[in-house]
């Protein structure tokens, strides 16, 4: 691990281009639905397909990436995302897309992303030293930030003067800068142990027996999952929150975006300068209540023009507690796992945060086109402050910030 530091400099130089150019075509295609439907429904559905498929491969998806080379994994699994890029820019060309098009198109992707995603969280571990992981989370959300900011103001600037089926090329563009920035990196895979067989089903036992093995890890990757049922639903609406009810335009739709990614680089920022021990549970816990929140209070702000700024304003300090939130708890199961069972579990966390997001995400939809998007927002901010409440009472939990496995 002598060399980690320019193995990440590399990672992240052709990272922080593919995710760019992710954000880029991801706002791009909210916007276009957004302007199309102005639908809240259809904004979930969208968010259903883009993370459905993922869910339901993911588990099966870890015990392969934990027995496969992983830096293949990464590489073969951005190529078919960008493949499917271009097929639907294929269909914006030639004037064919429709909204169940891009429904189907996105669930492919996701396909991609179930494979992607966990091979590179599972990476991590072998490549850097335990005592960085916290550091490098904290990167890794600047790096999301920085894109979260860019991306939507790009976005927003170039669907003024630009066809979307070009904007959607940028994403092709930038899962090969990907795929080379990883030619130059040797990335070990943990080894099988001798004689073993190769057996699915137990395998993903062993990736749920991992988890059910610290238990303070279990409580809080159930927590998780349960305020994801609220928080992807959501970010599926702050879209929709600026257009309908702030009465907002293209590129204010745009400026919440950028406020959210400048709160989250702050809070990446702040996470890898800083090289001290912290509880990261506490943190993990706190920035619950934070969410929930600001989520809260700006459902409970005046309709129009009058309560955009302070919608602004929280969205900036939501940001910054999602980016803390995020990177400790990665630094947490990463430490706390085997490095050889990473795929599985952070597979198995995935596919279990989709799963009942997803039902959240359509139960949102017709519950915010119902009540109203201000109710909505004040609701589910309330449930993801009261599970982080909870959380200060589960023994197990607060003893990870001790390394205590139980």
């Amino acid at each position: 691990m002598k060399d980690w530091k320019k193995n990440f400099l590399i990672i992240w130089t052709g990272q922080f281009v593919s995710i760019l150019s992710s954000m880029i075509i991801g706002f791009a295609m909210i916007l276009w639905l957004s302007f199309e439907t102005k639908s809240a429904e259809t904004l979930a559905l969208a968010s259903v397909a883009a993370f459905l498929p993922q869910a339901l491969i993911a588990p099966f998806a870890g015990v392969y990436i934990d027995r496969w080379d992983r830096k293949k994994v990464m590489i073969v699994a951005d190529m078919f995302i960008a493949f499917v890029t271009l097929i639907m820019a294929s269909l914006f060309f030639f004037g064919e897309a429709a909204v169940w098009q891009i429904y189907l198109l996105l669930a492919l992707r996701s396909v991609g992303s179930a494979f992607h995603a966990p091979a590179m969280s599972a990476s991590v571990p072998l490549l850097a030293p335990e005592a960085e992981l916290t550091r490098i989370a904290g990167i890794n959300q600047m790096i999301q930030s920085a894109c979260s900011i860019a991306g939507p103001a790009i976005a927003a600037l170039l669907i003024t003067f630009m066809d979307i089926e070009i904007i959607l090329l940028f994403d092709v563009f930038g899962a090969l800068v990907a795929c080379a920035s990883l030619l130059f990196i040797a990335i070990p895979s943990p080894k099988p142990k001798a004689g073993e067989k190769q057996d699915l089903w137990r395998d993903m036992k062993e990736g749920f027996g991992e988890i059910l093995s610290c238990r303070g890890v279990g409580w809080l990757m159930l927590i998780s999952v349960l305020s994801s049922v609220c928080i992807f639903p959501i970010a599926a609406l702050f879209p929709l929150m600026t257009l309908n009810y702030f009465g907002g335009t293209a590129l204010q739709m745009g400026l919440i975006e950028v406020v959210w990614g400048a709160g989250m680089l702050l809070g990446g920022a702040w996470l890898g300068m800083n090289s001290r021990p912290l509880n990261k549970v506490l943190f993990i816990n706190l920035m619950y209540v934070v969410l929930g929140l600001e989520f809260a209070f700006s459902g409970l702000l005046p309709a129009g023009a009058g309560g955009y700024l302070f919608f602004a304003i929280l969205t900036g300090i939501g940001g910054l507690g999602a980016s803390v939130y995020g990177a400790c708890l990665t630094a947490l199961i990463q430490e706390n796992m085997a490095p050889e069972k990473l795929g599985r579990v952070f597979s198995l966390f995935i596919s279990a945060s989709v799963f009942p997001s997803v039902a959240g995400l359509l139960g949102t939809g017709l519950l915010a086109d119902g009540i109203g998007l201000s109710a909505t927002f004040v609701l589910l901010g309330c449930a993801v402050c009261f599970l982080g409440m909870v959380s200060f009472f589960i023994p197990s939990v607060m003893k990870l910030s001790k390394h205590q496995r139980e």
